[in-house]
């Protein structure tokens, strides 16, 4: 184990050395320049010690000459005798400077040693250092814990760092885990191999732990070392399903296999999370140094859903765990927004259907949008798929997802675009009028509001209404609130947003004539202005 202490009895060593072949009382003298000592000793706890300075002339400590860790009083004097003093704080490891005092030309050396003593480092237990953490006492200086790898979120030689969890048992629960944040490799050298260790490997490592945001525990980013790695003799090789290297069953169910390599001679027993022995069980395993476990998991009537088992062996003297994390595809439940925005923070996949409203530009991937419907809008983060679809904004889009959070506000996480449902063409009210009927082309039209009247003149409860550009008129057939509203919706949209005659609407929908009058049918409201 690397250790980056000095041990006290060098500090006379140490001592010799700075002050040359002088005893350890003799002063230091330069021709009209002279210090009491030529080196300064402070000790690892910190503390204040002092020299006197005999000057012929004025005299300064060079700046650039003082690190941050030490503290100089006073930095500069005039001709005569005077006192300064040297203040350290603590310290884990030993630290020295060289001190240039000037004056009149001459230039004095002073050494600087604070020594840290050698001591056996104290190894926490994750469950203590998690302790230590929440009671706010890890201060910031470097602590050893112990632990064993639990999950590994990524182990990159491109960056050389690794982000990854320990716990006491192997397995990845809320509360016992600490995160290990793009720390380094051992010897504190950056990371080259990707699979450096596994989950099930035991790890000693050595960094300042943090509190992140007041409810990560974790090691502060690039201030923790790998000091010791005692590789599992329990390993997950793989996980099939039918002969795939897989790990995802679908909603259906059925068999999922483990391979394992297990290199004692005591058999591997499984454990499964309480949470998900309703639907996973297992149906049959093998003995020997590469044994299988062989799961069961139930149809998915809800939305998609994940165990990590647990495989555990001993070699007599200590015990080794591995695992794997099974997922099932869930049940897709078709939804409007609102019904989306109610549900809580779950797996369960949702289907929604709306307008795109704008694009999120603040996500760099340009994945992200807003869809409306008539109950709502929400914000769709990072829909796989979005950006090649060629999708924009005012088109009626499909998108499947599950309902998350950032910050308390709502969003769909973890989504796939299905489809573009209507591609929708901005026009102008003179285009629109020449273009042919189909109910299955969608097209944008803004235009002020000239009547709220039907067709036939007379005031309806229906949204129908008439719009112009100031020379070409457009009859639109029902004013819905938004994609899916339906019947009675249409009635209530005008009065309920104060719309009136002179504000600006734009709408969505296809072109059809009855009667020799060109309507605008199954119409969507994107968007009103009132007037001025």
């Amino acid at each position: 184990m690397k250790l980056k202490y000095f041990i006290p009895s060098l500090v006379a060593v140490v001592a010799a050395i700075f002050t040359g072949c002088s005893s350890d009382n003799d002063p230091s003298y330069l021709d009209g320049l002279r210090v009491s000592q030529s080196y300064v000793a402070l000790p690892q706890n910190g503390g204040s010690t002092s020299i006197t300075i005999n000057s012929a002339d004025s005299w300064n400590i060079d700046e650039a000459s003082i690190p941050a860790w030490l503290t100089i009083s006073p930095k500069s004097g005039s001709a005569g005798e005077g006192t300064v003093s040297f203040s350290v704080e603590s310290t884990e490891d030993a630290r020295s400077c060289e001190l240039l005092l000037k004056s009149a030309g001459k230039t004095q050396r002073i050494n600087v040693l604070q020594y840290a003593e050698e001591t056996e480092p104290v190894i926490m237990s994750v469950s203590e250092a998690l302790a230590m953490i929440n009671a706010g006492t890890m201060g910031t200086k470097a602590h050893y814990v112990k632990g064993i790898v639990c999950k590994i979120q990524e182990i990159s030689p491109s960056y050389g760092n690794a982000t990854y969890y320990l716990s006491d048992d192997g397995t990845f629960k809320n509360g016992t885990w600490l995160q290990v944040y793009r720390g380094y490799w051992l010897n504190n050298e950056k990371f080259t191999d990707a699979n450096a260790f596994s989950v099930g490997d035991e790890l000693i490592i050595k960094g300042v732990l943090i509190n992140y945001n007041g409810n990560t525990p974790e090691t502060q980013q690039g201030a923790c070392e790998v000091i010791s790695v005692s590789k599992s003799l329990l390993k997950c090789d793989s996980l099939m399903v039918a002969d795939e290297k897989i790990s995802e069953l679908p909603a259906a169910g059925g068999e999922i296999t483990a391979y394992l390599t297990c290199k004692t001679t005591n058999g591997v027993a499984v454990e499964i999370p309480a949470e998900a022995k309703e639907w996973l069980g297992v149906t049959s395993s093998t003995v020997g140094a590469i044994p299988t476990v062989t799961f069961y998991a139930k149809k998915n009537e809800g939305g998609d859903r994940e165990a990590t088992v647990i495989f555990k062996t001993t070699d007599g003297s200590k015990d080794y765990t591995a695992q794997a994390t099974i997922t099932q595809k869930g049940s897709i439940v078709d939804s409007n927004v609102a019904s989306f925005l109610a549900a809580p923070v779950n797996t369960t996949n949702y289907r929604i259907t709306g307008v795109v409203t704008e694009l999120y530009t603040s996500d760099k991937n340009g994945d992200s949008f807003y869809i409306q419907d008539y109950s709502g809008k929400v914000l769709v983060y990072r829909a796989s798929g979005f950006k090649n679809s060629g999708a924009k904004v005012g088109d009626v889009v499909t998108v499947v997802g599950q309902r998350g959070a950032y910050k308390d506000t709502p969003q769909m996480v973890s989504g796939t675009f299905e489809e573009v449902k209507y591609s929708v063409t901005a026009v102008t009210i003179a285009e629109f009028l020449t273009k042919a009927d189909d109910k299955n082309t969608y097209y944008k039209v803004t235009g002020t509001i000239s009547s709220l009247k039907g067709s036939n003149g007379k005031d309806n409860d229906y949204g129908n209404l008439y719009i112009t550009d100031g020379t070409n008129e457009l009859y639109v057939y029902g004013c819905y609130p938004g994609y899916g509203a339906t019947g009675d919706a249409r009635k209530f949209f005008i009065a309920d947003n104060n719309i009136k005659v002179g504000d600006e609407l734009t709408m969505i929908g296809y072109k059809d004539t009855y009667n020799g009058l060109v309507e605008l049918c199954g119409g969507i409201c994107f968007g009103f202005k009132h007037a001025e």
